[in-house]
């Protein structure tokens, strides 16, 4: 079993709080669903958290292996989880599933308040940005 994540920066528990109350579960199930697939892929290393334009972050720092991952609300409303639109992360993905997600172009996949995560679905995405720099 995984463990827990720990607990966020001061800044990044206060971003997660101003979430609307009705993403911020799903958003702390795609928090930890980061932080156990960085534990379970081999390269990746420890998980710098932090805030990147206001959106909670996730960083290879230490190891470079990967392309950073933020956690949001995109202004069409729900949330998502947002990739480097200059990366092949999102479309490599987008071409993989192209019915399973809602996509936002070349950077996010996009859900409304009260879906249902495809956990094993995204955690292919996650990995794949943790270790984009390892191609």
């Amino acid at each position: 079993m995984t463990p827990k994540p720990p607990a966020p920066p001061k800044d990044v528990a206060r971003a997660f709080e101003d979430l609307p109350p009705d993403v911020q579960d799903p958003l702390g199930d795609l928090r930890q669903l980061i932080f156990e697939t960085a534990a379970n892929t081999p390269g990746v290393g420890p998980i710098t958290e932090t805030l990147k334009w206001g959106q909670p972050s996730y960083l290879t720092e230490k190891t470079k292996a990967g392309s950073t991952l933020r956690l949001g609300c995109p202004k069409s409303g729900g949330f998502a989880i947002f990739t480097h639109c200059q990366t092949s992360i999102m479309s490599d993905f987008q071409a993989l599933f192209p019915n399973d997600f809602t996509f936002d172009g070349n950077r996010a996949v996009v859900f409304s308040a009260g879906d249902d995560l495809p956990l094993e679905k995204l955690r292919f995405l996650i990995s794949r940005a943790l270790t984009y720099h390892l191609k």
